[in-house]
């Protein structure tokens, strides 16, 4: 993977699989994240494995966002990205905002104001708008950002399902140093492309088929495929399987009194059960508390003008 191409430089907070910086990527910003923060193990486990796969250009991961080492990387980053733990603000939890001992936003704050990226670019669930946002956009107001925000579902870029999410942005108002400025061009000669490559459906990685919205590359879960539906119909059958009689997927479940032996099907009615499946329940954290690239893209692009509009 050529690492000698100057780009726009990247620090992901609280990174996960790295979905926001794969979203940079559909948009068609070229960009080389510096250094990941993420504190768990199955997370950096595959971020580490997609660098060894020549996936990911090689870059330190950092697992804890409290003692991160942000003087090191003064002047030397163009944006910020985050989806800071969405539990202090979710409707699922007890929504204790400020008290809840995983939020992160102040450390992240002190992070930027020692930095001082060029832009930052964050993600968080729909409950953060009235617990919260209005903090996190002060904060970045009062330490020089323009800012906006706005809501985004995975639905509107093609799943059928919503996941709507609040993402914000903030531009740095003012750049100080020469060294500063050269960020600044490198950055907006990068991101400016972004409209282009979705218009001619080109991007910076390679292309993948089966596209299901207008951004490049995106290739979104197929949440009505045929083994899915199968699996749906499984679910419906009733327990009458016991007796012997046919189940809901037309198969004739066996039943021996003796060894009290039973022929299943793939994934039994509990759902979300998988026999012989690695790290079953890792995976399926590790996507829920993540970031669809496809909304991502689409987040940046249209926050990205919106900034842009409010400075010209």
């Amino acid at each position: 993977m050529d690492i000698t191409k100057e780009l726009p430089t990247v620090i992901a907070f609280c990174a996960g699989y790295g979905g926001i910086e794969r979203g940079l990527d559909l948009a068609g910003l070229e960009h080389r994240v510096i250094a990941y923060v993420e504190i768990e193990a199955f997370a950096i486990a595959n971020l580490v494995s997609k660098m060894e796969a020549g996936l990911l250009p090689p870059a330190p991961i950092y697992t804890d966002i409290k003692t991160f080492p942000a003087h090191l990387f003064r002047g030397k980053v163009s944006l910020i990205t985050g989806g800071y733990p969405c539990q202090p603000f979710s409707g699922a939890g007890k929504r204790l905002g400020e008290d809840d001992p995983r939020h992160l936003w102040p450390h992240i704050r002190r992070h930027i104001e020692s930095i001082k990226p060029v832009q930052c670019f964050f993600e968080n669930v729909e409950g953060h708008i009235s617990l919260g946002l209005s903090s996190v956009i002060s904060d970045l107001e009062e330490d020089g950002y323009l800012t906006t925000w706005g809501i985004f579902s995975a639905r509107e870029v093609g799943a059928s399902h919503q996941r709507k999410r609040v993402y914000i942005m903030g531009n740095s108002k003012h750049y100080g140093s020469l060294a500063a400025k050269k960020r600044r061009s490198n950055f907006e000669n990068g991101a400016g492309t972004e409209k282009r490559q979705v218009q001619t459906g080109k991007s910076s990685r390679a292309s993948e088929s089966n596209s299901c919205c207008n951004i490049p590359n995106c290739k979104l879960a197929d949440t009505i495929s045929e083994r899915l539906q199968r699996i749906e119909r499984f679910r419906g059958y009733n327990r009458k399987t016991q007796s012997g009689k046919e189940s809901a997927n037309g198969s004739i479940a066996e039943c021996s009194n003796d060894s009290k032996q039973w022929s299943w099907a793939p994934e039994p009615r509990v759902g979300r059960v998988v026999d012989g499946c690695a790290d079953r329940v890792d995976r399926i954290r590790l996507l829920g508390n993540a970031v669809v690239p496809q909304t991502a893209a689409k987040a940046y692009i249209t926050l990205k003008d919106r900034i842009y509009e409010q400075c010209n």
